[in-house]
């Protein structure tokens, strides 16, 4: 995938309806995940861009994440629903900082955000099963290994926004510290698909 420039995704979040944190406030963060258009499980191979502008000009950073569960989850689902894929949408406020299963600092879950069973337990994501939920399911924004980048993505997501890199992590951890010191403990987060930008 390629590494969009941030004015390509706000013209999408514009045309999609979905807001744009823009006021020139210092690390009023705009967080967007964009889905791979050809998907595949098991890889990173997704993107996650935070930007904010300062005095008229947009900061961008982006990062390797992955926004779908890992093959294990897939052929061996925690819900009997079948695993959660996280839908494509805008969820206003949905995360703060929180620790990730108790054990580090994380973006978790606040509000209920929408997702699709995949159910079949194959290896293949299934995006359209037609079989959705709105709730609260845990669906996080953490990293995968604490030491070093990940390969595959494994047994780091059954569903969660999944860093590949440590280090990328603690980066975006600290810009969201800092916008809640500002701001409040609340983020929006969204989701789009590569297909958007096209």
């Amino acid at each position: 995938m390629r590494n969009f420039a941030a004015f390509e995704i706000i013209e999408t979040l514009k045309k999609k309806g979905y807001t744009v944190f823009q006021n020139g406030k210092p690390l009023n963060l705009n967080i967007v995940g964009i889905r791979a258009d050809n998907a595949v499980p098991g890889k990173f191979d997704d993107m996650l861009y935070c930007f904010y502008l300062v005095d008229k000009q947009w900061v961008k950073m982006c990062w390797s994440i992955t926004t779908d569960p890992g093959k294990f989850y897939l052929q061996n689902p925690l819900n009997v629903e079948g695993t959660a894929i996280l839908c494509e949408g805008q969820y206003r406020s949905a995360f703060k900082l929180g620790l990730h299963h108790g054990k580090y600092k994380a973006l978790v879950q606040a509000k209920p955000v929408k997702v699709t069973r995949d159910f079949n337990q194959d290896s293949k994501l299934d995006f359209h099963s037609y079989k959705t939920e709105v709730g609260m399911f845990g669906i996080n924004i953490h990293r995968a290994s604490a030491s070093h980048t990940s390969t595959i993505v494994g047994k780091w997501s059954a569903g969660c926004q999944v860093f590949q890199n440590p280090e990328n992590f603690k980066t975006f951890i600290a810009l969201c510290e800092r916008s809640a010191e500002l701001y409040g403990n609340s983020f929006t987060y969204t989701l789009l698909n590569e297909r958007d930008l096209k």
